[in-house]
């Protein structure tokens, strides 16, 4: 079935784009959650003359998103977790507390947004990649720290 997608989604396309998938799935899910609509002659009508606020809305997206990555780029992440004495964690460090952290510093992030391999388990450096946009990627340094023990 064709569809017209109303909200970038990751996994099938942008706002504005076309595409072509199974029948329960537009149904189902899609539309009712205003994800798409179907491609229709009216609404393919109505798509091309909306073709010039999509294509404006996404290059301003792409531009704050470069703001963004620049100022996180720049920026260093500071953790203080308790460690053993291999300098293995007691728990870890998850894309969830990088949010929290950048969210600190005023710059509000999905944490779903933030790619790590895995879970910084060790104390160290790491860089961690924040997608912003479909075409931009910051790298955020992350140190991790050990909590100094009370006497």
């Amino acid at each position: 079935m064709k569809i017209i997608l109303l909200q970038d989604l990751e996994s099938l396309g942008f706002e504005g784009d076309i595409v072509d998938v199974a029948r329960g799935y537009a149904r189902n899910y899609l539309i009712p959650k205003g994800a798409a609509i179907e491609a229709s002659n009216a609404n393919l009508k109505a798509l091309e003359m909306r073709k010039a606020k999509i294509a404006a809305r996404h290059m301003k997206d792409k531009e704050e998103s470069e703001r963004a990555a620049e100022k996180i780029s720049q920026m260093t992440v500071t953790m203080i977790r308790k460690a053993g004495e291999e300098g293995k964690l007691y728990g870890s460090v998850t894309s969830r507390d990088i949010a929290q952290e950048l969210e600190r510093e005023g710059i509000i992030v999905d944490r779903k947004k933030i790619i790590t391999d895995e879970a910084i388990r060790t104390l160290g450096e790491f860089e961690v990649a924040i997608k912003l946009h479909p075409e931009v990627m910051a790298k955020l340094k992350v140190i991790v720290e050990k909590e100094e023990e009370k006497a």
